[in-house]
């Protein structure tokens, strides 16, 4: 029943280059041409940038081939259940909040099974940082449309297209109150490694959206037209204000492209911040003891 929490800490720091957080024990296995690889190197370059001492590092994922990615990071890591990535890496943040926790995964296993934890993550503002690896297709299970699959593609199941109106990740934290929110190409990692950086710097959720070409089942969101899409965000744009953050991406969208930066900052108390003034509150100190807030509780 006891549980240690921690005040927010930076990390401790090493001076390593990219290479030195690459798990080479593992080669990488995605498909050639595949834009996690865009997404690995991001990380890699931001971890480097942050240095980040890799024994306070905690990589957590759920299931699909972006959620692979732990096994290519030196680090602690966590393959866990499919959209369940979440909720595990929660418990590790409150069981260990000096800890740098990275959540990656995809928009099939973020947004379809594991839908129902996004707002929760937000609206508590864990921190921690979910890099989305978006590609607009489930690609292990070998080709089916996703949350995030444009109505107009054929896959394996649906040879006539999708039936369903696409989900925006983007619009979908800003609604629920995710306090870092940005997008990026994958293929893009220079961006990618910057916003990734931030958002580990960040104390709070932070959701970064990186589009993600899947080559083997995915035709129409080639790296290519992912890349002539993507519109770098105006550097006028108030990062502040939730609601222009929303117009800068509807607009984007009328317009057929794709906005990419930070798109919305804000600071509110994390979670563990909340937790600790409650475990003062009972007169408890780190090593708390859960019985006490549960018989405080009681009518």
């Amino acid at each position: 029943m006891n549980a240690i929490l921690q005040p927010h800490q930076h990390f401790n720091k090493v001076d390593f280059k990219p290479k030195d957080y690459k798990d080479e024990k593992t080669p990488s296995f995605w498909c050639a041409g595949c834009g996690h690889y865009g997404v690995l190197t991001g990380l890699l370059r931001a971890l480097a940038e942050l240095g980040v001492d890799p024994n306070h590092l905690v990589s957590v994922s759920g299931i699909g081939c972006s959620s692979r990615l732990p096994y290519f990071v030196n680090s602690y890591k966590m393959h866990t259940l499919h959209g369940r990535a979440g909720p595990v890496a929660t418990g590790v943040h409150l069981a260990r909040p000096d800890l740098a926790v990275v959540v990656t995964g995809g928009d099939g296993d973020g947004f379809s099974i594991g839908g129902g934890h996004m707002p929760h993550l937000a609206r508590k503002n864990i921190n921690i940082t979910y890099i989305l690896m978006d590609n607009h297709v489930y690609g292990l299970t070998k080709g089916q449309c996703s949350p995030t699959s444009r109505e107009e593609m054929k896959a394996a199941v649906t040879p006539y297209g999708g039936m369903e109106e696409p989900l925006d990740p983007i619009l979908y934290m800003l609604t629920y109150g995710a306090t870092y929110v940005a997008q990026a190409f994958a293929g893009n990692a220079k961006l990618g490694a910057q916003l990734i950086k931030e958002g580990m710097e960040h104390k709070g959720f932070s959701f970064i959206n990186l589009l993600s070409q899947c080559p083997s089942f995915n035709e129409l969101d080639t790296a290519l037209s992912f890349r002539s899409a993507c519109d770098q965000v105006d550097t006028a744009h108030d990062i502040s204000d939730r609601n222009a953050a929303m117009q800068v991406v509807n607009k984007a969208k009328q317009e057929g492209r794709i906005p990419t930066g930070l798109l919305y900052k804000s600071e509110r108390p994390a979670l563990h911040e909340r937790m600790a003034e409650l475990v003062k509150r009972v007169g408890g100190t780190k090593d708390y003891d859960l019985r006490k807030i549960i018989d405080l509780a009681r009518p």
